[in-house]
């Protein structure tokens, strides 16, 4: 299994990658608090908002808080956090050098296992948010990528949160979250490399279905 390989310090790295993951669901409330700055019309702060907008109504609405519409709730907030990330661009950077040795219909694999595994996790996380607090800090745009910084506060704790995005056409998609200075994809990168050298790409995939698979079992 994939904790069983890690050595002391890869169970650092696996904590860093959970205390990710939490923060993480966090990209969906990050602008809902007041801003200490101006946002860009357009960019990716308001590209941020919308799915921020359209979230919080979820978690909000009445009727999909009844336990039968439990279901129907989480596809909804799939869908929408989901139109926000770029999951190819985050499983091509997660992968490594590996990405570049497989074939389109294994690339398109991956994206499908990785997603399944992320949204699956967070989903349920994201629907128990207590309205933690969000400083936005600023914004940076260089050409086609752009680094959003902000603080999550929690009571006394203030955790740094940078999102990076990249441009598609006329869209910001998220494609990385650095929680205290500790990038999600690369946490995994280091964590898949070490399984494909210690045992294959194709020992990753099973363990990838088998991860996703228990997540969506009730």
């Amino acid at each position: 299994m994939m904790t069983a390989m890690m050595t002391a310090r890869e169970k650092h790295g696996s904590n860093a990658v959970r205390r990710i993951a939490m923060s993480l669901l966090w990209v969906v409330l990050v602008f809902s608090g007041p801003a200490a700055g101006a946002a860009l019309a357009g960019g990716p702060t308001e590209a941020m908002k919308s799915m921020i907008d359209e979230v919080l109504r979820i978690i909000r609405d009445k009727e999909l808080k009844q336990p039968e519409k439990t279901e129907e709730r989480r596809r909804l907030l799939q869908k929408t956090v989901g139109e926000r990330f770029d999951f190819q661009e985050m499983s091509r950077r997660s992968l490594g050098a590996q990405w570049a040795k497989l074939s389109d219909p294994e690339k398109q694999e991956f994206v499908t296992l990785f997603r399944s595994l992320l949204m699956n996790s967070y989903t349920e996380k994201v629907e128990t948010y207590s309205g933690e607090g969000v400083v936005y800090i600023n914004e940076k745009v260089e050409k086609d990528y752009a680094e959003v910084r902000t603080k999550l506060l929690s009571g006394k704790t203030e955790l740094p949160l940078d999102y990076r995005m990249i441009n598609r056409g006329a869209d910001w998609q998220a494609y990385d979250v650095i929680v205290d200075g500790v990038s999600l994809v690369s946490n995994y990168r280091g964590q898949f490399t070490k399984i494909i050298q210690v045992s294959s790409y194709s020992d990753l995939v099973v363990q990838l279905r088998k991860k996703s698979d228990k997540l969506k079992s009730p």
